[in-house]
């Protein structure tokens, strides 16, 4: 979309150039016009758009530290880059915080509460890895989570923790590979309730009403920091398969959007 927007906006300034006299150029001019109209709507209805063209640090911080646990590995700023406009975190064998190879964690520097969060991204692929997008708040620990597990990158996990406590997970399957090409993951959460949605289609949803939950059960309720990360476990190869590192892994981040309900 962003890329979209961008293409609209060069059209629109070459028909300036062009005759006012000239009856096609003008209806040319308008019809752009219209369209232009509709996708600056879609940009501005959204509270926050990040189009991650370059390290916004007014907005945005890189972590530099270990998560540690099952995630092997460290992270450093510059292992998230800009470039293109998209933004890449690179998973490699250099050693940092103590652990044996290096990545990238993208985190919003505000908290954010009930909305719908979205973003274009390309998972990377390989046994071992989590290419992640969402949300998360440490006191008291609330989550959202949108992640493509390298192991098999055809499918999509969906969890949620409330005070801690997770094991909500749902893997559902995309028929795509999440690897191959952009494609959008979004996160419409609201009180007492959370949907996600994948290129524009709801794929799985929960609530404290009994929709795939008991009824009652608590779910997130307080403010979270935006967040993206990619990472090789350990410990976990029930779950992700074992990592053995065969070369620098890359995931790629198009924008993030959040518009507040």
């Amino acid at each position: 979309m962003k890329k979209v927007l961008f293409g609209i906006i060069t059209s629109i300034l070459a028909l300036g150039f062009i005759s006012c006299s000239d009856p096609m150029a003008m209806a040319m001019a308008e019809s752009d016009e219209v369209m232009m109209s509709d996708i600056s709507k879609y940009v501005i209805n959204w509270e926050t758009w990040e189009p991650l063209d370059y390290f916004n640090s007014s907005s945005w911080n890189k972590a530099d530290w270990t998560n540690g646990g099952m995630f092997n590995c460290g992270w450093k700023p510059d292992h998230v880059t800009f470039n293109n406009g998209q933004m890449t975190i690179k998973l490699d064998n250099t050693w940092s915080h103590g652990k044996p190879y290096t990545s990238g964690e993208y985190r919003s520097n505000n908290t954010y509460t009930y909305g719908t969060f979205e973003t274009n991204m390309i998972a990377a692929k390989g046994d071992g890895l989590v290419t992640s997008f969402f949300l998360y708040t440490s006191n008291p620990w609330d989550e959202i989570d949108v992640e493509i597990l390298g192991k098999d990158t055809t499918k999509v996990q969906f969890n949620y923790y409330v005070d801690g406590i997770g094991g909500n997970e749902a893997l559902i399957d995309l028929g795509f590979d999440a690897s191959k090409g952009y494609h959008k993951y979004k996160i419409e959460w609201g009180n007492g309730w959370i949907n996600w949605y994948v290129d524009g289609k709801w794929k799985y949803g929960v609530n404290n009403t009994g929709l795939n939950a008991p009824y009652g059960k608590k779910m997130p309720s307080h403010p979270m920091q935006i967040m993206a990360n990619l990472w090789p476990g350990q410990g976990v190869d029930s779950w992700l398969k074992h990592f053995y590192y065969s070369g620098p892994k890359y995931a790629h981040y198009d924008y993030f959007l959040y518009k507040k309900l």
